[in-house]
């Protein structure tokens, strides 16, 4: 509003500025015609010739405002005139008002004017009066100037005040709109949306309120997740309390069942004849069934508990021949090489021995589950300075960009059987360790875990 008044203000002072020069001007040039027009009556006046140059001078006076010239003598006779049908008639002296005054308009005559005035001098030479000189004026001239001035500050305000009524409509939707976006947002998150974020797009107030929204939004976000660790925290917790209070009453009853899986094989199937072989089938498929049943339950238990690390100098070649002659049969139904290519001068592994069997059973598992149709496992292995890189690589699926951040949470799988804590297990061992596990993987192609551990002893 301030800037539209001093707009307004600066626009109307510059028009009458104009207007008053352009006015100024035009009196100027009227008065040096009524001068011109006095200066020819008197000179036609004192003069002997009878030749009057008044007809042909009023034409290019009319331009300039003046309607009408007339020379009286002083018996009130007009003695010349404009007007030649004038010549002759008298006027009264009396009723003659010596300068410039208004007229009023004839009745019944043209309208030409608002206002016509009239000029009459009297013509003194020496002490003797000879006669007086009227002048009738049309200020028509003046009256447009004005009139074109008023228009000219009517329209000038009018588009001051439209501008500013523009300006203001664009502003307010400026500030407006933010706002209501702003509501609409506070809404969504109030219904528990918090993937809302609003960009930043000024310094202004509007700004700030974006900026301060985006930062609760992302306490709130924290809030969640913080939220979420503690209820699985707790979750895991009961869990752990669950496994440590069943482990021994499953295994007991797996370890039964295996037992007595082999007693059948040794006792009974010689004795089967023909049916011998099919017998010795399904009881190796009932004993990998219990196998894969005590497996789960030691998953339980060892996530659900705390871990003990029994460290000890192991050379790695040497825990892997002990590990794989498990997974042999299984790999060679499914296809499943295993390339091994650690180096002999590799320093020996500060590790849990136990715990470290199972980190290489899950990554030897996963890795032959994503292979369907067969492959190569490449175990590799590298002193990196202080640490050691293990490197476990298959020629499988491969883990999208959205399940690679989920992998290592307890109970995601993408697999039809297992329970998803394999690799929950797996990564905390390694970090119980002091170590790292980092995952490169292609859709398609295959997947690489790389395992970094310390290779000295950590000090008490």
């Amino acid at each position: 509003m301030l800037s539209m008044l001093v707009l307004a203000m600066l626009t109307l002072f510059v028009l009458n500025q104009y207007a008053q020069t352009t006015l100024v001007n035009e009196i100027q040039e009227s008065s040096q015609e009524i001068s011109k027009a006095i200066q020819m009556s008197i000179e036609d006046l004192t003069s002997e010739a009878e030749t009057s140059r008044l007809t042909d001078y009023l034409i290019k006076a009319r331009e300039k405002g003046i309607n009408e010239i007339n020379i009286i003598n002083t018996e009130g006779e007009i003695i010349d005139s404009s007007d030649p049908e004038k010549i002759g008639k008298k006027r009264e002296l009396k009723k003659l008002e010596k300068g410039i005054h208004a007229v009023q308009r004839p009745v019944g005559g043209a309208v030409l004017s608002q206002k016509p005035y009239e000029v009459v001098v009297p013509v003194i030479v020496g002490d003797e009066q000879l006669g007086y000189v009227q002048i009738n004026m049309l200020l028509d001239n003046i009256r447009d100037i004005q009139r074109a001035n008023f228009v000219r500050r009517l329209f000038a305000t009018g588009m001051v005040f439209a501008v500013g009524i523009a300006l203001t409509v664009f502003l307010a939707r400026r500030y407006t709109t933010p706002i209501k976006n702003l509501v609409e947002d506070f809404k969504r998150v109030s219904a528990g949306d918090l993937s809302v974020t609003i960009p930043v797009e000024s310094h202004d107030e509007i700004g700030e309120m974006a900026e301060g929204f985006n930062n609760m939004v992302d306490k709130l976000r924290e809030r969640e997740a913080l939220e979420k660790r503690l209820y699985e925290a707790e979750h895991l917790s009961r869990v752990g309390q669950l496994a440590s209070g069943i482990a021994h009453e499953i295994r007991n009853p797996l370890n039964y069942i295996s037992l007595a899986i082999d007693h059948l094989k040794t006792e009974m199937l010689p004795c089967c004849g023909d049916k011998c072989s099919e017998l010795e089938e399904l009881t190796d498929k009932i004993k990998e069934e219990v196998r894969r049943a005590n497996y789960m339950v030691v998953n339980f238990m060892n996530y659900g508990r705390p871990l003990k690390l029994r460290r000890t100098h192991i050379v790695y070649s040497e825990l892997l021949a002990k590990v794989l002659p498990v997974l042999q049969d299984r790999l060679l139904e499914q296809k499943v090489v295993i390339d091994q290519q650690i180096p002999a001068d590799l320093p020996m592994l500060w590790i849990d021995g136990e715990l470290f069997r199972n980190c290489i059973l899950n990554f030897v598992n996963n890795a032959a589950q994503a292979m369907e149709d067969g492959g190569k496992i490449t175990l590799g292995a590298e002193a990196d300075g202080e640490n050691v890189r293990l490197t476990f690589s298959d020629q499988g699926s491969g883990i999208t960009a959205e399940d690679i951040g989920k992998i290592f949470q307890p109970y995601f799988t993408t697999k039809d059987v297992g329970i998803g804590l394999g690799l929950a297990i797996t990564e905390r061992i390694i970090r119980e360790h002091r170590g790292e596990i980092r995952v490169n993987s292609t859709v398609g192609i295959g997947t690489e875990f790389s395992v970094y551990l310390p290779l000295e002893p950590l000090s008490a």
